[in-house]
């Protein structure tokens, strides 16, 4: 039985506020070839599985439904367990937003209690929020928080290995926080984050020094010499991590030196989905929790002895006085923050361990591939995880020609990397086996 929420009248009068006769003319602006191809071709009657069958049939006939992807940057492809999107499904959550009333709400904030456990234990820091959009909005709010941290410093310096949209995100959210002076680092010849120029220009001007962990080439920047060299100045060591898998197998943030730890939680549990939904993580040591944004779910006991979950901690301006708030950040990533927390759970150490292992070896596999033809040469020699660059002559020709047999073959830097015209950013990870990897070679090597 349909349910039409919309009486004649109710839809007559809305058509008259807008202007048109009938409701065919909210559509009179698509061209009526395509309008004629819009109706679906399934007969009456059918039964749902008949119906799927026929949608799966049609959707397998757009080329994009079978592409192969290797692109990176910032989102990854990675296997979802089964109980993710189970434990997702649950009404009292996907039906949940935010938790006011702790007493209606012990379940919300109990798995957000745990997700902010498994990012201090995955960043190895002391306090970890919850509610970051995303890992470039993180990255910001970082840079913001670090500002706060040292009111009398407005320098900060970007790595230029640093993901491009995050330094944009960067400027867009400095651009009205008063007299911030943004500054970026180069890059060495291996591809990280250049030592000898930070040795240089950080100095007791600067509040922050940003960095990615793997950057956005997939390198491995030396994290302990970069933290040093910026707490000799008294500045904050911030990291930005866009594939958290990593940390699976490569000494945490925390462990390293740095101050503010911010990753992207899309490979944690969330499919790709075109670019969206993402899960900040946003991690720091305790002594900058009074400036630290978002907000903190606590644990405690009440006077029975009975554990207990509240909101200790809430600073964003829909809680306090706007000019007392350290975000605007005024929703709940709730949803995406438990995807996180079923994944990490169900996985455990060992198998996070493993699936970092996994993704190390299908991105140095496929780079020895794709060497091996003679055609790519790897751009640069530091360590990387599972993402790397390839320089190769026509590479967006080359990139351009693999799209059309099925293969998103990484991304091009040309755009944000003018000094990087002939290079590709691909990505590999556990889910690509050889024949994938060997679909790969074919596509980027044959004549473009």
């Amino acid at each position: 039985m349909r349910f039409l929420p919309h009486t004649d009248a109710d839809i007559r009068a809305m058509l008259n506020a807008v202007g048109v006769a009938e409701i065919d003319g909210l559509f009179a602006d698509v061209p009526p070839e395509l309008r004629a191809r819009a109706q679906l071709e399934i007969g009456p009657g059918l039964s749902e599985l008949d119906v799927r069958a026929r949608l799966e049939t049609l959707a397998a006939r757009n080329p994009g439904a079978q592409q192969l992807c290797f692109a990176g940057a910032g989102a990854y492809p990675h296997f979802l367990p089964a109980i993710v999107d189970q434990v997702l499904q649950r009404a009292e959550f996907y039906s949940a937003y935010t938790p006011y009333q702790p007493e209606v709400s012990q379940g919300t904030l109990q798995a957000i209690f745990e997700f902010q456990s498994l990012v201090a234990m995955l960043l190895d820091m002391e306090v970890a929020n919850a509610s970051m959009y995303d890992g470039a909005s993180a990255t910001a709010e970082a840079v913001l928080m670090a500002l706060r941290s040292s009111p009398k410093r407005s320098r900060v310096v970007l790595s230029r290995a640093l993901h491009p949209q995050y330094r944009e995100v960067v400027r867009t959210y400095t651009r009205g926080a008063g007299d911030v002076q943004l500054v970026e680092a180069p890059l060495n010849g291996d591809g990280r984050t250049d030592g000898e120029w930070l040795a240089r220009n950080v100095n007791e001007a600067s509040a922050a020094v940003v960095v990615g962990y793997p950057n956005f080439f997939g390198v491995i920047e030396n994290l302990a010499d970069i933290a040093a060299l910026t707490h000799e100045c008294g500045a904050l060591l911030v990291t930005a991590t866009t594939e958290p898998v990593a940390l699976g197998i490569l000494e945490p943030p925390g462990a390293a030196g740095a101050d503010i730890a911010v990753a992207e939680g899309q490979s944690l549990g969330i499919p790709m989905s075109y670019g969206g939904p993402g899960v900040g993580l946003f991690a720091t040591r305790a002594a900058y929790l009074r400036t630290m944004p978002g907000r903190l779910v606590g644990e405690a006991t009440d006077g029975a002895g009975r554990r207990g979950y509240v909101l200790t901690l809430a600073t964003r301006e829909q809680h306090i006085r706007r000019e007392k708030a350290t975000s605007n950040i005024c929703t709940n990533q709730g949803l995406m923050t438990l995807a996180v927390t079923v994944y990490l759970c169900t996985v455990g150490k060992a198998g996070f361990r493993d699936v970092a292992a996994a993704n190390i070896a299908a991105a140095h596999r496929a780079a020895s591939r794709l060497v091996d033809t003679g055609t790519w040469r790897l751009q640069f020699g530091a360590p990387y995880f599972n993402e790397f660059v390839l320089t190769g002559a026509q590479a967006e020709a080359r990139w351009q020609a693999a799209g059309q047999r099925g293969v998103l073959a990484g991304v091009p830097l040309r755009r944000w990397y003018p000094e990087l015209p002939d290079s590709l950013l691909l990505c590999a990870t556990e889910v690509h086996d050889a024949q994938a990897i060997q679909r790969l070679a074919e596509a980027l090597c044959v004549g473009a």
